[in-house]
């Protein structure tokens, strides 16, 4: 078995083997910063020379592996018809923890093969511009809306990587052409106009970044562009016509009220192994505070 049958057989949807070096889009990627488009994740602008070189994240790195492992593509929603970003999947623990298992076992098939060899497991948490390296080792194109585009599968998939001083020799690949042709519908539909023009967002109007990460309370003018929607957007995945269309919601969330009315302790009972607790319980009630309002 090779190493991408073996990561397949973990339930990678794709898998890609690049050179560790400068990440294509490194230059593009500190304008974008240079520019204030992230809003208040300070995080990003900082470690920017571990972020041009993997070798700053395991020593003598020679190769990254590109993993894409899918998501859901029904929406998690309340009983009251509420719902939020599809990503989260509220009946799993959080996908930092879960897919960095799963990419930890092709780390392993990769110190059985190359004994000799040292290995690092990445997810988005690290420095790591992992939408580069996925774009560069050709499992996926780079849609207008920003999100890597795997053929077949779309974009509603968890990136994670392993770095490794292993040569991987015998599997490359080159970049994919975009699929995009003449479509905008991600920049036409975007509620904000985050996505200001195709291949370029301005983060901090986005309502993931809003509803996420964003320090102060949703404003009245964006509240209104919620719609149902308490944590996350989709909408510009929904309308990419790569993804699968899916018309149902998966009710696995408590009634808007419940949430509401949540202390720490029901928060933590409930969620706090989720993708929700990175947001808090704070957060997410005041989402729900002036969503209600437009409700």
């Amino acid at each position: 078995m090779d190493l991408i049958e073996a990561a397949k057989d973990l339930g990678f949807v794709a898998v890609g083997v690049t050179p560790s070096r400068k990440p294509l889009f490194f230059e593009k990627f500190r304008a974008w910063i240079k520019a204030g488009n992230h809003g208040d994740m300070a995080w990003l602008a900082r470690q920017m020379a571990l972020r041009a070189n993997p070798a700053g994240l395991l020593e003598g790195c020679r190769t990254v592996v590109i993993l894409a492992y899918p998501y859901s593509a029904v929406r998690p929603a309340t009983p009251d018809g509420f719902f939020a970003a599809r990503y989260t999947e509220p009946r799993k623990a959080d996908y930092h923890q879960r897919v960095k298992k799963i990419a930890a076992k092709v780390a392993g098939w990769i110190k059985a093969a190359y004994p000799d060899a040292r290995t690092r497991v990445c997810i988005d948490s690290a420095p790591i511009l992992e939408r580069s390296f996925a774009f560069s080792a050709g499992i996926g194109f780079i849609g207008r809306n920003n999100m890597l585009i795997v053929p077949e599968y779309g974009s509603y998939v968890f990136l994670a990587e392993v770095l490794t001083t292993a040569h991987l020799p015998n599997i490359r690949a080159t970049p994919m052409d975009s699929g995009c042709g003449d479509c905008r519908r991600c920049v036409d539909a975007c509620p904000t106009g985050a996505l200001s023009a195709p291949f370029y967002m301005d983060a901090s109007k986005c309502l993931s970044y809003q509803t996420i990460e964003m320090n102060t309370t949703v404003d009245k003018r964006t509240a209104q562009k919620m719609g149902r929607c308490f944590f996350g957007c989709d909408v510009c995945q929904e309308v990419c016509p790569f993804n699968k269309k899916e018309d149902t919601n998966d009710i696995c969330l408590p009634a808007l009220e419940t949430i509401r009315g949540m202390d720490d302790p029901a928060f933590d009972a409930a969620f706090g192994k989720t993708a929700f607790a990175r947001a808090g319980l704070r957060k997410i009630q005041g989402n729900i505070a002036v969503m209600s309002r437009n409700i």
